[in-house]
């Protein structure tokens, strides 16, 4: 019997087996140093070891996926590289290592949150950190990246009035779609926090996949509405501790 999978991903080779086995999808928050203060460090991940770890994927033949075509091709192999909130720090730290190792990444952004900061945090005593403007999201569209929706103020769904919630989903579509003149076509649910009423919402809003913060492998029998991803970050020796962090990193972020 194989051993289980570590809860976050540092590093291709525990993975190596399962990836080849559909679409895996890699979730990214912040890149580079981090700041004092701050109480997630896990959403961090330097900027050298983002390198390593796009390496090794494009070593073991892995090319950049879409979510336009969410399954395993026929031939080759894919992985889906996705960055949470639009942070400034993952435009600087990361345009570099991704033309370098030839991957294309999409950014889901809080539309309403442009040019400010990741309020949802602050409020929770988090460090601030800048989320990009008009002109860096422009920058990294031109680097040959995508966009997509992570509601217009990064809150959490569930909670909402179900009108309130149609707000967030549709608004911020058709905000980013009017500010940079193309399809925002996929979502991201913020905190991983959904249901089937508010997948139903993003499905009637006219996105074509929402992600999740559920940990595993997408095939062609994964509801393209609940794609998973397997979070990466930098390795940890407790991997207990790791996994509190994760639990506390999707309850309050």
């Amino acid at each position: 019997m194989s051993s289980p999978l570590p809860h976050y991903y540092t590093s291709l080779q525990p993975f190596q087996d399962v990836f080849v086995s559909g679409t895996p999808v890699l979730t990214y928050h912040k890149l580079g140093p981090r700041p004092r203060g701050v109480l997630l460090k896990g959403l961090y991940v330097g900027k050298a070891l983002f390198l390593r770890q796009l390496l090794e994927l494009k070593e073991a033949g892995f090319g950049s996926g879409s979510f336009d075509a969410p399954t395993k091709p026929p031939h080759g192999r894919r992985v889906i590289l996705t960055f949470d909130d639009g942070y400034v720090n993952a435009l600087k730290h990361g345009i570099g290592p991704l033309a370098e190792t030839g991957f294309a990444a999409i950014q889901f952004l809080p539309s309403s949150l442009l040019g400010r900061r990741n309020e949802w945090d602050v409020a929770h005593g988090e460090a601030p950190e800048a989320i990009m403007d008009v002109g860096q999201v422009r920058e990294w569209l031109a680097a040959g990246h995508t966009i997509g929706s992570h509601t217009c103020t990064h809150p959490r769904l569930t909670a909402l009035p179900v009108a309130l919630a149609r707000e967030e989903v549709s608004a911020s579509k058709k905000r980013l779609e009017d500010e940079f003149g193309r399809a925002v076509d996929h979502f991201c649910y913020p905190y991983g926090d959904w249901n089937p009423a508010v997948r139903d919402i993003v499905e009637a809003a006219g996105y074509r996949s929402a992600c999740t913060t559920d940990t595993g492998m997408n095939t062609s029998a994964t509801d393209r509405f609940a794609l998973k991803r397997f979070t990466a970050r930098y390795a940890s020796r407790n991997w207990s501790w790791a996994t509190g962090l994760a639990k506390s990193v999707f309850s309050r972020t």
